[in-house]
């Protein structure tokens, strides 16, 4: 049985059903290391109305909850980094996310969260071992094919989630996996994805005469602009038309399946703005792409069914649809319908994602997925349209400014060495690869002697191969990377362009 222990500050704390029941309007605990939030901040225009539509709260309600998501953000990211392998996920509980609960595999990290005012939760599984649970779920064909459609980490039960129509076969085809029966649990559901690709409506293109998709989010390439949108919508060469059916551009890449990301250039008649329609005449800014808490609000605009609202329930979800499986999708209840998909998923001002596929509709209500933003950004090197300071593109890497004989890798707590010769090559660390359970910044250096060209590679893996996500190969010694990523498996290549000899690999992960 999963060991789980729950700790708060000695005050009772009531789960209310997402009702117009009066709330304090107020937080319930303010934490001591979160920076308030100004009170001349105003939520984004739009928002709070949908929020109160499809969450069913006041206006007060709405307006407290997105200025408890806002400022908790930052004390679960502080604890995020300092729990480091032991961090076991973090979730909103209460009508107007008054809580942060913050799980721990040590109850010795007990007395940093309580600090903050965050509610420790103690559990069995860290969430990288449920990651790697999961994967063994996702990777076994008899268990995908007949456990259903739907496979996700849940961090609240702190098990992974099979949904199925039918739990007895469900069940046995896990049993049968080898999967931890402990560690994952199957729930029964009618759910059946579908992608969201064939209507019309408010940011819409076209891609060639009868297929409609919805933009995500504009974003930039050097000085080529463009937008980010579904895989499923097209593939690579397609041209694109807007709304107005004028010609707009072109796709320079897309993912489908296993992920569903594309991004298309667009031509010099088509400006980026950082902002997202909230369907009621007006729009919301986009200021970044700080991925939000599972339980956090988060609202979709697509061309179909306009501007919605919901909240994120679990990420790394794995969703079989009839044309092939995506992982690491986020889940919501926020609805969607054919002709949304590659539309926006934005949390108060900050980007989340671009829209997968779902079930039901938005007159009875269902479940959508999205795609997490941070992958597309990083597999193309892209660089996020934002109202402020706009994002580093991924997997570039600044000038060096190390003065001549000294050590380019001074700051990295990780280290690997070894010897080349000419022309050889080898994987860091250890031959092997190292797993990241949370996304963020990774970096390397690598210093080799002085009379050797070593390049340096970072490549992760996408399910069935690996692919190389950041590249340094100066015609010097020495190499550094930087790459923003997801979570998932990664390794470094070191490789011998010309000459033989020593180099150390120092590298830092999320």
């Amino acid at each position: 049985m999963s060991r789980r222990h729950a700790i708060t500050t000695g005050c009772l704390l009531v789960i209310t059903a997402l009702t117009s029941a009066p709330v304090p309007a107020v937080a319930q605990v303010r934490t001591a290391n979160a920076p308030a939030v100004p009170v001349a901040w105003k939520p984004p225009a739009g928002m709070i109305e949908a929020l109160q539509r499809d969450l069913h709260l006041t206006k007060e309600q709405a307006q407290t909850r997105l200025l408890n998501e806002t400022r908790l953000a930052t004390v679960e990211a502080d604890l995020r980094g300092r729990l480091g392998a032991r961090f076991a996920g973090a979730w909103f509980v209460g009508t107007v996310a008054q809580r942060l609960v913050v799980a721990t595999t040590s109850e010795a990290d007990i007395p940093q969260i309580v600090a903050t005012g965050a509610r420790a939760e103690i559990v069995s599984r860290s969430l990288s071992d449920l990651a790697a649970i999961k994967e063994q779920v996702d990777n076994t064909p008899a268990a995908r094919k007949e456990t259903g459609a739907v496979r996700y980490i849940d961090v609240r039960s702190n098990k992974v989630v099979v949904l199925s129509k039918d739990v007895v076969v469900a069940s046995n085809a896990l049993e049968a996996s080898g999967a931890d029966p402990v560690a994952v649990k199957v729930e029964p559901s009618n759910e059946t994805p579908q992608l969201l690709d064939d209507l019309v409506g408010g940011n819409a293109y076209y891609i060639g005469t009868t297929e409609r998709c919805s933009i995500g989010f504009p974003v930039t390439r050097g000085t080529q602009n463009g937008f980010v949108s579904a895989g499923h919508c097209g593939k690579r060469g397609d041209t694109t038309s807007g709304s107005n059916w004028t010609a707009q551009g072109v796709f320079q890449g897309s993912s489908f399946p296993d992920s569903d990301y594309a991004w298309v250039s667009v031509n010099a008649n088509w400006t980026p703005k950082p902002a997202v329609n909230n369907g009621s005449g007006g729009t919301v800014p986009v200021a970044g792409a700080r991925p939000a808490i599972e339980g956090a609000s988060v609202c979709r605009s697509g061309s179909t069914t306009g501007w919605h609202c919901g909240t994120i329930q679990q990420r790394d979800t794995s969703v079989t649809y009839p044309q092939g499986t995506v992982y690491q999708l986020a889940r919501t209840s926020v609805c969607a319908e054919p002709g949304d998909s590659g539309g926006s998923f934005i949390s108060v001002d900050q980007a989340q994602g671009v829209t997968s596929g779902g079930s039901g509709n938005c007159t009875a209500g269902g479940v959508t997925y999205f795609q997490p933003l941070d992958e597309i950004l990083s597999a193309y090197g892209l660089t996020l349209m934002t109202v402020g300071a706009t994002t580093t593109p991924p997997g570039t890497t600044p000038p060096s400014t190390i003065p001549p004989g000294a050590s380019p890798c001074n700051g990295y707590p990780k280290t690997v060495a070894g010897k080349l010769n000419d022309g050889q090559s080898v994987y860091q660390p250890n031959n092997r690869y190292y797993q990241t359970a949370a996304p963020g910044q990774q970096s390397a250096c690598l210093d080799s002697d002085d009379n050797v060209d070593f390049d340096l590679f970072l490549q992760k893996w996408n399910g069935t191969s690996w692919v190389t996500v950041a590249t340094s190969d100066s015609p010097g010694p020495d190499e550094q990377v930087g790459y923003t990523g997801t979570r998932g498996y990664y390794r470094y290549r070191v490789t011998s362009a010309s000459g033989s000899g020593s180099y150390t690999l120092k590298y830092k992960t999320p």
